[in-house]
C-alpha cells in the first residue's frame, strides 16, 4: 500500500495506466545495483530516487574529484574528496528520504560480482572499463538478472538491455565479444560533454524503470545509439551471437 505522502508524490506516474499505483508499488519495493556513480550513474540515481525505487546499491570505490563536477550532477564542490557512494546516499537522503541507499565503497570484480549483485532485480552499469562491464555482465547472465548497460564516448552514448538467458536473446558479450585486449582510454585523455552523461543516464533510468514495469517496447536485444554531434537516435537490432563465448560457457555449465 501507499501512504498518502507516496500518493501526492509519485502522482505523475500513478495517473499514467501503464504505470498506475500497483506499478509505483513494484518500484517501491525494487532492488536496483548501480556500477558507477559517475556520468551516466549520477543521473540515473537521481531519477531512479526520484522515480521512488525501493533501494539503489551504489557500488563505486571512487572519490569525487573536482573534474568530476562537469557532468556527475550528483555531487557539488562541498563533496570532493568524499567517497562517490557515500556522497550519493546524502544526495538521495535530501531528494527522497523514502528511498533506501546502500553505498559499498569497492571496486566490484569477477570475484565478488556475484556476492555484490544477488539481492538486486535489475543491475545498472555505467561504469568507464571493459573489466568491469565483463564482470557485472557475466554475473548478470549467472544470476539471471536484467542488465541495463550504458556507455558515453565524446559525443556518442550508447545503451542497450539484456537478458540473454531468454531464447533469442543476446547477452553483452554478443555485442563486444572478447575486447580485453583493446586499448582503452578514459574521458581524461578523450574528453566527453558533460550534458551527454545526462542524457543516457536518464535513458538509462527509464528503462531500469521499464524493465520493472513494463509498458512500451522491450529494449531487449536492440541497441540505442545517439550521436550528438549530428543530433542523430537510432536503434539497432542486435542478433544473439551463436559463437559467443558468454552464452557458450553458460550452456556448457553441467
Amino acid at each position: 500500500m501507499l501512504t498518502d505522502d507516496q500518493l501526492d508524490r509519485y502522482a505523475r506516474h500513478i495517473v499514467l495506466k501503464e504505470i498506475g499505483g500497483a506499478g509505483q508499488v513494484r518500484l517501491s519495493s525494487a532492488d536496483v545495483a548501480v556500477i558507477g556513480a559517475g556520468g551516466i550513474g549520477s543521473p540515473a540515481i537521481l531519477y531512479l530516487a526520484a522515480a521512488g525505487i525501493g533501494t539503489i546499491r551504489v557500488i563505486d570505490d571512487d572519490v569525487v574529484a573536482l573534474s568530476n563536477l562537469q557532468r556527475q550532477v550528483l555531487f557539488g564542490s562541498g563533496d570532493v574528496g568524499t567517497a562517490k557512494a557515500e556522497a550519493a546516499m546524502t544526495a538521495v537522503t535530501r531528494l527522497n528520504p523514502g528511498v533506501k541507499v546502500i553505498p559499498i565503497n569497492a571496486r566490484i570484480d569477477a570475484a565478488n560480482a556475484d556476492l555484490m549483485l544477488r539481492e538486486a532485480d535489475v543491475v545498472l552499469d555505467g561504469s568507464d572499463n571493459f573489466a568491469t562491464r565483463l564482470a557485472v555482465a557475466d554475473a548478470a547472465y549467472r544470476l539471471r538478472m536484467p542488465l541495463v548497460s550504458a556507455a558515453v564516448g565524446p559525443f556518442e552514448g550508447q545503451l542497450g538491455v539484456y537478458r540473454g538467458w531468454e531464447a533469442g536473446r543476446p547477452c553483452y558479450r554478443c555485442l563486444v565479444g572478447a575486447p580485453q585486449d583493446d586499448p582503452e582510454r578514459n574521458c581524461a585523455e578523450t574528453g566527453v560533454l558533460g550534458a551527454l552523461t545526462g542524457t543516457i543516464g536518464s535513458l538509462a533510468a527509464l528503462e531500469v524503470i521499464r524493465t520493472l514495469v513494463p509498458f512500451g517496447e522491450d529494449m531487449a536485444g536492440r541497441l540505442l545509439i545517439a550521436d550528438l554531434l549530428s543530433m542523430r537516435f537510432r536503434t539497432l537490432t542486435l542478433p544473439k551471437d551463436p559463437a559467443c563465448p558468454g552464452c557458450m560457457a553458460e550452456t556448457c555449465v553441467p
